[in-house]
């Protein structure tokens, strides 16, 4: 994967040299996957905005499809030939896909191996984070949370806490894809960038509390999206892909006592104490499907 990328960024500078064109509108066959989330969407701070019984539900979801066509369209015009959305929020089933390209793939609704990356493979070049928020262990960020605000008070590997962003990087980082860029809160940028390092930031809202914050306008968010993502593909192969070493560790620590009692009855789990449990996978695809299991999983599941 590096070296083929080291071949296209000599093939690309040459075109540059030649031809006087901006190398990245040179690129061959870059194919980019988004993955959007709806709490770091601009606008968004209660539940009002995030699920079908909220009542700005129908126009934050608008708003959401909207960041993303700002980031493919950025992308497309910065030499992208194949992109792949995955609606990694709530139901799954968020984005208005009538609106996108045609040339654009959408994975949606759940259960996902490999959850809010689902499709993510080698094949990829960049990896592209939009309405994301902060982890739970933040104590700050508009509805901060891990997968499941309901559930989850932390998420480890390998002994860090990790926001979303950062399972997500290291899934990706699994088939060495880097995250180039991030789109959200105050809170949820920086989170990601001191975990993954140095990836572009669109930063769309200020938060002042769980459900408060200063926000750009839609308009404005979309432009700024649009110009993180051409900046980060203009110097591409900068980023380096976020790696976990293995095996993997994977600490779940629950805000109930009887789900990680229950699922220390599995002979992979150990319980660590009395909310927190303990799963070792040998790779990020191993603890990618112990989490959507152990989140997801329901005895009442039908069909």
């Amino acid at each position: 994967m590096q070296l083929q990328r080291l071949i296209r960024t000599i093939a690309l500078l040459g075109a540059t040299l030649v031809l006087g064109r901006p190398a990245e509108a040179q690129r061959n066959g870059l194919k980019i996957y988004i993955s959007a989330d709806m709490e770091g969407v601009v606008g968004v701070v209660t539940g009002e905005q995030l699920g079908p019984s909220g009542f700005e539900y129908g126009r934050f979801r608008e708003f959401m499809t909207r960041e993303v066509l700002a980031a493919i369209d950025a992308a497309k015009a910065a030499g992208a030939t194949e992109v792949l959305v995955s609606d990694s929020h709530g139901n799954g089933q968020n984005l208005l896909i009538e609106m996108f390209p045609d040339d654009v793939t959408v994975v949606r609704s759940w259960p996902r191996p490999l959850m809010m990356m689902q499709g993510i493979d080698e094949s990829f070049d960049a990896v592209i984070f939009l309405g994301y928020h902060a982890g739970t262990h933040n104590p700050a960020g508009v509805r901060a949370h891990t997968i499941s605000s309901a559930r989850l008070a932390d998420v480890r590997l390998n002994g860090r806490s990790v926001p979303e962003a950062g399972i997500n990087a290291a899934i990706a980082g699994h088939f060495g894809v880097p995250v180039i860029m991030i789109s959200g809160d105050d809170a949820a940028v920086a989170e990601a960038q001191e975990l993954i390092g140095d990836i572009e930031g669109a930063v769309v809202k200020w938060n002042y509390s769980f459900h408060s914050a200063r926000t750009l306008t839609p308009e404005a968010a979309y432009r700024l999206i649009g110009e993180k993502v051409t900046a980060a593909i203009a110097r591409l192969d900068t980023f380096q892909p976020f790696r976990m070493s293995a095996p993997v560790t994977l600490d779940v620590r629950f805000k109930s006592y009887r789900p990680p009692q229950l699922l220390s009855y599995l002979p992979i789990v150990e319980q660590v104490d009395s909310h927190t449990i303990r799963y070792i996978g040998d790779t990020m695809i191993d603890i990618s499907k112990f989490i959507e299991f152990i989140t997801s999983y329901n005895v009442a599941i039908d069909p």
